[in-house]
């Protein structure tokens, strides 16, 4: 099990593969594999069986997961791909912190 410092909903840059260079949104994460979903990248084919007879299967694109080791958070105030600190807050919660820009990532 991973402590992961990507979210749901953050945007990442892709640093290694077929898709390198592009960046996503998080659709899914599995801290338990160490993996997460990016929207329309590292998509795989999968044939489905016709519904009813008679029909047509087809193959459509889904994306697969892929290792968080392969993309890097992009800030959402400088738009850079960066690391993450994670600090503790007077309050005890943890805030991600850009290590370009010092800014607070939500």
């Amino acid at each position: 099990m991973f402590k992961l410092k990507v979210k749901t909903g953050d945007s990442v840059l892709i640093r290694v593969g077929k898709d390198r260079g592009k960046t996503g949104k998080v659709l899914r994460v599995f801290p338990r594999e160490g993996r997460l979903l990016v929207e329309g990248r590292n998509l795989v084919k999968k044939h489905v069986r016709p519904r009813r007879a008679g029909g047509k299967g087809q193959r459509i694109e889904v994306p697969s997961p892929m290792p968080v080791a392969r993309v890097m958070l992009v800030c959402p105030s400088c738009q850079k791909a960066t690391r993450v600190a994670v600090q503790r807050t007077p309050e005890g919660r943890r805030e991600r912190h850009c290590k370009k820009c010092q800014a607070v990532i939500p």
